[in-house]
């Protein structure tokens, strides 16, 4: 089944963005305008991505929520005629639409089974892995990087993996608006931007205010599972964590890497350049 033009997921026209640099900034969407005004003679659907797309990502010296909390920071990259065809053709069974009102997670897999959420998960390749390896497991996948999206979806065929849904938006507004209370089993969050720099920390996902956003939604008994390349990062990762009496460290600091999380190619390449890597798993009581 594909998908009529008008209602395709991805923006054909190029996002422009600094890949690291676009949060403190103006984040401008290339949609082919020439004027604003024409965005009203857009489909809806495309009006709601266009929108969703152009906000102003930039947050406060103070780290107060102006803007609220963003999960992810929008890049250039090329989708390519396979991506964009495993969107069409995979989207109407495997990817989830936003909306403001509480997702059954039952209905959308179509099973009760243990519910994990991944945020930022790239080009999909570990994701996939991931739910090979625990077939028993359902995996709410989102982020907003259109050729992951196509990857993901284009693995997902290629593999026959049925227990992934895709969502291409915000997390932070996923897990306000479309998450119930004790409805997941598990969080996976693998690899966020560090922002390295000490001016751009305030940017990091992992702070305070969003895992207070995430752990209502995580049953009792249910993890939170954090990987990073970035030492000081991972330092920031472990004080944070620690800092809620809800949630128990499964080692003294950092866990052994799980048997389920894959090693990527990037992670391959910085530990052979002596770089190192560091999981933290986390249990809420």
């Amino acid at each position: 089944m594909r998908i009529p033009a008008d209602k395709r997921l991805i923006l054909k026209a190029p996002i422009i963005a600094q890949s690291r640099g676009a949060v403190g900034g103006r984040v401008q969407v290339a949609c082919g305008l020439k004027h604003a005004s024409d965005a009203g003679n857009m489909p809806l659907f495309q009006r709601k991505a266009l929108s969703a797309m152009s906000d102003d990502h930039s947050t406060p010296a103070d780290g107060s929520a102006r803007r609220g909390i963003k999960s992810f920071v929008l890049r250039q990259g090329h989708m390519t005629a396979a991506q964009q065809r495993a969107i069409d053709e995979n989207w109407p069974r495997f990817g989830v639409d936003y909306q403001n009102a509480p997702l059954d997670l039952a209905a959308a897999f179509g099973r009760e089974a243990p519910k994990i959420l991944e945020i930022g998960f790239g080009m999909g390749t570990a994701t996939a892995e991931i739910a090979r390896r625990l077939p028993e497991k359902d995996f709410l996948a989102i982020d907003v990087h259109g050729p992951g999206v196509g990857n993901l979806c284009k693995l997902m065929a290629e593999q026959g993996l049925a227990n992934i849904r895709v969502m291409r938006h915000d997390a932070v507004e996923v897990v306000e608006n479309m998450l119930a209370d004790g409805s997941l089993d598990g969080i996976h969050i693998f690899f966020p931007d560090p922002w390295h720099k000490k001016r751009h920390h305030k940017r990091r996902l992992i702070q305070p205010p969003f895992v207070a956003k995430l752990l209502p939604k995580l049953k009792s008994g249910g993890y939170v599972h954090l990987a990073t390349d970035w030492e000081e990062y991972a330092v920031q990762m472990l004080e944070v964590l620690n800092g809620f009496p809800e949630l128990a460290n499964t080692a003294a600091d950092y866990a052994p890497t799980p048997d389920y999380r894959p090693e990527t190619k990037f992670e391959a390449r910085g530990k052979r350049l002596g770089h190192g890597v560091w999981d933290l798993v986390f249990v809420k009581l």
